[in-house]
């Protein structure tokens, strides 16, 4: 039986790591009805708690590490200290994929994987901006500072409270920028030479 290494494990899980669950514009405000700004702070704190999986109180590479390593474990389902091609394909199925994909991946037309919306690097861009210092790490007051800057601009009409209509309207912008984006960056790539 063919077995993965940890680093190999840890690889593929890489995908799914901090940055994938980090930083959605309005994410971290309901889904279904209106939000304050009060709520939308506690969601941030409640999830900042949840992404320090070390406790430290900042959001650093040592998290994705812990995290990554959590999910190894329950992965190696017979503590063998190595995950097989079974084990993992039986954990993407307990998360509701098939084939070891993991629940809400998707994939780009190119086969890459991408996380729940569909952004490849778009989590690991906004943790990038939201580290102000530029430490390397994501403290607390960071991560609280970049989500209700988030909340403030889809808060359209300035009232303390992201309607489903803002939410939508703040959602739509994010793509439309991270389209723009990707026409820019692939505007800048070198034409491929033509072949004869």
């Amino acid at each position: 039986m063919r077995k993965l290494t940890l680093s190999i494990a840890a690889a593929t899980l890489a995908t799914t790591g901090l940055a994938g669950v980090a930083y959605a514009a309005p994410g971290m405000m309901s889904k279904g009805g209106d939000t304050t700004r009060a709520e939308a702070a506690a969601k941030a704190d409640a999830m900042f708690a949840k992404m320090d999986v070390n406790g430290d109180g900042k959001i650093d590479q040592a998290d994705r590490a812990a995290k990554k390593a959590r999910m190894f474990d329950r992965m190696d389902a017979d503590k063998s200290g190595s995950v097989s091609k079974e084990e993992f394909a039986a954990a993407g199925k307990k998360k509701g994929g098939p084939d070891g994909e993991m629940r809400g991946e998707r994939r780009s037309k190119h086969g890459d994987r991408m996380g729940k919306r569909g952004h490849r690097g778009g989590g690991m861009a906004m943790m990038k901006m939201a580290d102000t210092n530029k430490d390397g790490a994501i403290s607390k007051a960071e991560f609280q500072t970049a989500a209700l800057k988030r909340f403030d601009a889809a808060d359209a009409n300035k009232d303390g409270t992201v309607t489903a209509a803002e939410r939508k309207a703040a959602h739509d912008a994010m793509k439309a920028k991270w389209q723009q984006m990707r026409a820019q960056k692939q505007a800048q790539k070198p034409a491929a030479p033509a072949t004869n």
